[in-house]
């Protein structure tokens, strides 16, 4: 009876439209390309491609079609089952399945497939030929979109000018007008508080916040509301957290043994305090790429200076044991990161062959590759491997492998090594050198005049100008897009880290580029660029249906609505502590990693920090990040997936976590001195969602705590009766808890 009553009501509370399931496809795409198609390639195209001598198994690699049909033994892949696809099963060596038949895979590439697989075998490939692309020239890229310098454009006219209250507005309606749209009324003050709280900060707002809020009279309340928030030490938890998704920042190694990284805390704590102190983005660019070249005012600055540096070192490394490819695995982790995180390109794949899409050759690749090959991964710890009498890979198999700060602490990071230029790895195999290519930058991105390289410095000084410049088409166009994405739920282009051909055209271009302008003329002012968004009206709009919009843009791209969507999986699990009371809200100042056994696998513990503070193992990610799609420290992501699953709702009845939550929940409402029954559901309803509860609703939540079954009920002078307890946890199982619009 108890658990009827609860799931009767957790549907009266979650029984609300717009929940949704979407998977990245761009992820899984530059996924096949960077992990999967090299591999094909070199390995199994020999015998299993339409230019084999002899096609053996009638098994053919080399296309989409050919690698789902399979072969004289069936299908080769099941998508999402990698134990029951045929080809996992050989790449394994599995009995009389061998391939290749004379060597076994790497364990590394193993996974890779293994991981491709259960991605659901995302495939770009098409026609009857594996070569069958044409990429785009660089005197197309000229007149590409994202490769033109930004234009800041005078707003449109509009027909309704009355609407506007600023230029992204016109912008905006401009195109409602043009495509027979119209927007919806503006949001309701309750619902744009909490809004902000969780789009600024990550927390809902307190019952007292909100009442403080809602009483403001002032025209200017929202702007009030917003610099605060903005000031809030929560802010650069919030917002350091989305540049954590990019950085694949955590803190263990992951792979065989996932040996934690002791001193990685310190780069995400750097991270928050920039964005805390609003350090203008050109310069965030610098010191993660050349802090240690950067001059430094004082001790402690340069101190920060060196911790920023773990961009570069936060990877996960794979063994350099009987591995010729090590250090290239490295760099190419390296240029991946750099290039995708800050201009939005993938070129990783030209490490193996000139760009299939973009016009980002080989001899570009390994210009970059020069750069990292001068520097020295600073990666945690000493790192053993073979040929240390190998020159050439010296700085990444050994030596002291910390930065030593000031005060005696440690930190991950790189420092500069003997210059050197690459030579071109054919195939991607170290092992087979050709040309010798000098250090240099991307083509493609060069608009103004291009820092020359100290050759007595490794480059990455001048990589980090390059890439900071207001001359780059790339750069600001990228960081304005994610800041739209996360304020919005939807970037003006959606592949928030793909500007290349194969990437989306923004839904705004006039809007986005008159953004990158402001945002530079700013001073790469991020919280300036949040304010001046969220004080527009287009982000102050309702999230109300309107059938003829949806009838004409049923994903609202051209935004006559505000989307509703679900907070991410930080958010959440801060919410539910935060409603329970038991947020430690005050940072830890260290990590809460512990190591665990002889082999130092490292181990999350659970604690109550905002859940950025949580440890990050790569190899143990917690239950709640994976079941709600946090991020997946071992990639790059821009954007997150967003799944609606059973076991979310599982995890939500019948976890320990849950459990506890709601037991302080409880406890929390009962202990409120003066408050009957109506009183706790109205203070739960105001903790949990923002607003008071319906007539209805109040009417329900007490029938539910009367009604209650009370046997088995825990005596004491803190339990709370069962009914409430149930009543609290139903409210934190409630899907309008977890949504925002």
């Amino acid at each position: 009876m108890k658990r009827r009553a609860l799931l009767a009501l957790i549907g009266l509370l979650a029984s609300s439209p717009g929940l949704f399931a979407a998977q990245d496809d761009a992820r899984g795409m530059e996924f096949f390309e960077t992990k999967i198609r090299p591999v094909l390639v070199k390995s199994c195209y020999e015998c299993h491609s339409a230019t084999a001598t002899k096609v053996r198994g009638g098994l053919l690699l080399d296309t989409r079609d050919g690698i789902r049909k399979g072969g004289d033994h069936g299908p080769a892949l099941v998508p999402g089952d990698a134990d029951g696809s045929l080809l996992v099963k050989g790449i394994r060596h599995h009995k009389d399945l061998k391939m290749p038949p004379k060597q076994k895979l790497s364990a590394a590439v193993v996974a890779d497939f293994v991981q491709w697989v259960k991605m659901g075998v995302p495939d770009p490939r098409t026609g009857k030929a594996a070569s069958g692309y044409k990429a785009m020239t660089l005197e197309e890229a000229r007149s590409f979109w994202s490769l033109k310098p930004p234009q800041k454009t005078p707003p449109p006219k509009v027909k309704d000018s009355q609407w506007p209250r600023h230029d992204i507005d016109r912008f905006i309606l401009a195109k409602l007008e043009a495509n027979g749209l119209r927007p919806v009324g503006d949001a309701e003050r309750p619902l744009l508080i909490r809004r902000l709280y969780f789009g600024l900060i990550g927390l809902p707002p307190s019952p007292e916040e909100m009442t403080q809020a809602l009483a403001d009279t002032a025209p200017n309340w929202l702007e009030k509301l917003t610099d605060r928030l903005l000031e809030s030490p929560h802010f650069g938890e919030r917002w350091g957290r989305h540049w954590l998704d990019i950085a694949r920042f955590a803190e263990s190694n992951g792979k065989e043994d996932d040996a934690p990284y002791a001193h990685a805390w310190r780069y995400r704590d750097y991270v928050i305090a920039a964005f805390n102190k609003d350090k203008p983005y050109n310069r965030f660019i610098q010191e993660q790429i050349a802090g240690d070249l950067l001059p430094a005012a004082s001790p402690a600055q340069r101190d920060e200076h060196l911790i920023a540096t773990g961009f570069l070192a936060l990877t996960s490394k794979p063994r350099s044991q009987f591995n010729p490819n090590y250090e290239m695995d490295l760099i190419a982790d390296q240029i991946d990161v750099t290039t995708r995180g800050f201009l939005g390109l993938t070129v990783q794949c030209a490490r193996c062959h000139d760009h299939k899409f973009d016009p980002v050759s080989t001899r570009e690749y390994y210009a970059l590759a020069g750069i990292f090959q001068s520097s020295w991964m600073l990666s945690g710890g000493a790192t053993k491997g073979n040929g240390k009498k190998d020159r050439e890979r010296l700085p990444f198999l050994q030596g002291p492998g910390l930065h030593r700060l000031s005060h005696g602490g440690e930190a991950m990071g790189v420092k500069e090594f003997t210059p050197s230029e690459a030579r071109i790895c054919r195939g991607g195999e170290s092992d087979d050198r050709g040309d010798t290519v000098p250090r240099g930058f991307l083509t493609v991105a060069m608009l103004g005049s291009v820092p020359k390289i100290d050759p007595k410095q490794s480059g990455r000084l001048e990589l980090a100008q390059w890439l900071s410049s207001p001359d780059n088409p790339l750069t600001a166009r990228v960081a304005v897009n994610r800041v739209w994405h996360h304020l919005f739920g939807r970037g003006l282009s959606t592949s928030l880290d793909d500007f290349g051909s194969q990437g989306e055209r923004p839904s705004h271009p006039e809007l986005l580029d008159h953004l990158a302008v402001q945002f530079m003329a700013d001073g790469w002012s991020v919280k300036r660029l949040i304010k001046t968004i969220v004080l527009s009206r287009t982000y102050q709009l309702a999230g109300a249906h309107d059938a003829a919009c949806h009838e004409k843009d049923p994903d609202n791209v051209f935004l006559w609505r505000m989307n509703r969507r679900r907070l991410e999986a930080e958010a959440i699990r801060d919410t539910f502590l935060s409603v329970s009371g038991q947020l430690q809200r005050t940072p830890p100042g260290a990590s809460t990693m512990v190591g665990a056994g002889k082999s130092r696998a490292a181990k999350a513990q659970e604690t109550n920090y905002r859940s950025v503070y949580q440890a990050v193992p790569r190899s143990a990610v917690r239950e709640f990040f994976v079941l709600f799609d946090g991020a997946d420290p071992n990639m790059i992501v821009a954007r997150r997936d967003v799944t609606t699953v059973p076991a979310q709702a599982l995890f939500l009845m019948n976890s320990p976590f849950m459990s506890e939550q709601a037991r302080h929940f409880a406890q929390r409402l009962n202990s409120s001195r003066g408050l009957d029954d109506a009183g706790r559901v109205d203070l739960a309803y105001r903790l949990a969602f923002a607003r008071p509860p319906s007539a209805d609703e109040q009417k329900a939540a007490l029938a539910f705590v009367r009604d209650y079954p009370t046997a088995g009920q825990k005596k004491g002078p803190s339990a709370a009766p069962p009914g409430l307890l149930g009543f609290c946890r139903a409210i934190l199982s409630a899907a309008e808890l977890r949504h925002v619009e």
